[in-house]
């Protein structure tokens, strides 16, 4: 990452940087300091003076902050004022005196089962290095690391990864960031800090016997977490999963650890764990979980109190309506998404949104980041104007809003009022949970979906819904039916995954099944759980329906415009993709391809491959960069006062290659 500066920074009394010496592994630890569970050593390359530096960790945090104090006599002031000159003077200039990397030290198991320890040579995720000079600077480490210690070369981003291509492995041997940490033991997934008592599932059958009994005070470990968790205290996981699954997504919204420890079996079998109390602690670069000696004294999470209040909706007659003419504000007659999707055809075609306000905030010891978007659009020393103005064409070019229709909250009102069964059904639902009846929650919402299911729908309402397309649905070929709640994608409640969507409709008996079966899951009894745990009435929730058509897709997958595992670092645009529809990648069937875009200095990286053996084209990979960018424009326009609240959007790619957004909510955080 490229450094940032704060002047008038302390530094240690001490300082250990060495100069010149070759690297032994004594020294490397007496120098080193620790990231993302790896010890690392900053290291300089003088190619002037033919020497290396050694940095002392805990003395030099930043490379370029090194280099222009100590080694250039400049002063942090005039640094800050040229920060970004600087930066491309040594991460950018093929011509470069100083080649900046790091050092990180890793363990694994030899064919035969012994451990081998070896040494990893990055650059930052922004350094352009080509071919020669790579070539150049792992021979320049090599030469001056014990030799018994095997390096390899991680290249730091795509860019390198296809410079490295046309020189041999004997001449640079290197490992892949995702064959560098796909395997890792432990991962974290959501930062938090969680007491509690740990209930380790090792099958879904034992889960399933025992759900019921979770509480709050729980922490949930087991090899794949289910959609349908109940609110607890953390998550653990023992396989492999996203941080843009559902699972992930809900503990990001409800603010509770969660990670994958893949040695959680050797663990708890050490420490006797399984249900008993721990402290369970998850960083950026830390994963602990601590037996406590006694069961401590609790109290109630301050979520168990919540009581999240909604705007009243309109709920006054309303037209069927073609996605692309509502707005946001229509989000109290149609529902969040599809408010958002019509927003999003706004922003498309008017293209008078200003897109470049997040790059606007000032970055420290940056005024703002305006120079570094124009780079990444082509420009020269734009004006503002001129650069709003192709930020709103760059994003037009490059994705496209869905087609469809959004049926309003009246039309599920009128269904409702149409049976009396369906209103008896109700009563009983809300007399239980007034009376915090939860042990017949369940039972009372399943009955009454089962009826919402069968119910006939009136006549009035079957026409509104089949005179929304200009055809017969039943010529249309295949239909998606999405949900559009106003309880969702809230402050303190997201709703991922709560709600049902239908992807493979056909017909009109097909399409109004379906639109039954979305307005049925407002009362599933998990969304009626969840929404009562957070203090929101049945009496103020509402369900619409998007209506669109089906476009076959090549690609698909989500995106949120800040790294999920890394909260502080503004540069990065975490996507999440795998062949087919976007639901693969949420629903937890396959491991999807994941990716880091820069969308400051540009530039990306494949961070694991999930279920697929091999990474995308470079042709494909660049596309994805601008649809990252994109996102990144997007949300100046969809967080609202707070620029820096980053988005969640799924996306697609057509069999044409056309990039389609199908949803579009801010990122739970």
């Amino acid at each position: 990452m490229t450094a940032q500066l704060f002047a008038g920074a302390a530094e240690p009394a001490t300082d250990r940087t060495v100069i010149g010496e070759n690297l032994s592994l004594p020294l490397f630890r007496t120098l080193s300091g620790v990231l993302a569970g790896h010890p690392y050593l900053k290291v300089v390359v003088d190619r002037a003076e033919h020497t290396w530096h050694l940095l002392d960790t805990a003395a030099h945090p930043f490379h370029v902050n090194y280099i222009a104090t100590r080694v250039l006599g400049m002063e942090l002031a005039d640094l800050d004022a040229e920060l970004d000159a600087f930066n491309a003077s040594v991460y950018m200039d093929p011509a470069r005196r100083f080649l900046l990397g790091v050092l990180s030290l890793h363990t694994n198991e030899d064919s035969e089962g012994r451990e081998r320890t070896f040494l990893v040579l990055e650059t930052t995720e922004a350094d352009t290095m080509n071919g020669q000079l790579l070539k150049f600077f792992y021979a320049f480490v090599r030469e001056r690391v014990d030799g018994r210690l095997p390096l390899l070369l991680k290249p730091a981003n795509h860019g390198q990864e296809e410079e490295l291509a046309a020189i041999s492995e004997l001449r640079v041997p290197r490992i892949l960031s995702h064959e560098l940490f796909g395997s890792r033991v432990r991962t974290p997934l959501n930062p938090g800090d969680a007491t509690g008592r740990l209930r380790f599932f090792r099958t879904h059958e034992e889960y399933a016997a025992a759900e019921g009994e979770l509480g709050w005070a729980d922490i949930v470990a087991m090899p794949c977490l289910p959609d349908d968790v109940p609110r607890v205290a953390g998550f653990l996981n023992t396989a492999p999963i996203t941080p843009l699954s559902h699972t992930n997504v809900l503990a990001s919204g409800w603010g509770i650890p969660n990670a994958i420890v893949r040695d959680l079996d050797e663990l708890v079998e050490k420490d006797a764990l399984d249900g008993a109390w721990v402290r369970y602690r998850v960083s950026e670069e830390e994963i602990s979980l601590e037996r406590l000696g006694s069961e401590p004294e609790l109290r109630a999470p301050a979520w168990h109190q919540q009581r999240i209040r909604l705007e009243p909706p309109l709920l006054e007659d309303a037209p069927v309506l073609s996605l692309h003419r509502l707005r946001a504000a229509d989000s109290d007659r149609y529902g969040t998404k599809a408010a958002n999707l019509g927003e999003l055809h706004h922003v498309l075609d008017s293209r008078t949104a200003d897109l470049t306000v997040f790059y606007g905030r000032p970055r420290p010891p940056r005024d703002d980041l305006y120079g570094h978007l124009a780079s990444r659009l082509g420009l020269k020393d734009p004006s503002l104007a001129e650069l709003r103005a192709r930020a709103a064409d760059f994003v037009a070019s490059t994705v496209g809003a869905p087609e469809g229709v959004a049926l309003p909250f009246s039309l599920q009102q009128h269904f409702l009022a149409s049976s009396p069964a369906l209103q008896q059904g109700i009563g009983k639902l809300k007399m239980a949970l007034e009376l915090d009846a939860t042990d017949v929650l369940d039972s009372l919402c399943l009955q009454l979906q089962q009826l919402i299911r069968h119910t006939p729908i009136p006549d009035s309402v079957t026409r509104q819904i089949s005179q929304a397309f200009p055809t017969a649905p039943a010529s249309r070929g295949r239909l998606v039916v999405r949900s559009s709640s106003n309880a969702e994608d809230l402050p303190g409640f997201s709703a991922a995954g709560v709600y049902d969507s239908v992807t493979t409709v056909h017909g009109t008996g097909q399409l109004l099944d379906a639109v039954r079966q979305v307005w049925a899951s407002l009362v599933s009894p998990r969304s009626v759980r969840l929404r009562h745990q957070v203090g929101i009435s049945l009496d103020d929730t509402y369900m619409g329906v998007i209506i669109q058509e089906y476009v076959p897709a090549s690609l698909g997958g989500v995106l949120v415009t800040c790294d999920p595992t890394r909260r502080a670092d503004f540069r990065n645009v975490y996507l999440n993709c795998s062949p087919g529809s976007p639901e693969q990648v949420v629903d937890g069937s396959v491991l999807p391809q994941q990716y880091l875009y820069n969308v400051v200095e540009g530039g990306g990286r494949t961070v694991a491959l999930g279920s697929w053996g091999d990474g995308l084209p470079a042709a494909t990979r660049a596309r994805l960069a601008d649809l990252s960018l994109t996102g990144r424009l997007l949300q100046s326009h969809f967080s609202d006062t707070d620029v820096d609240k980053p988005l969640d959007i799924e996306w697609l790619m057509t069999e044409r290659g056309d990039f389609r957004l199908v949803q579009i909510r801010p990122y739970a955080l």
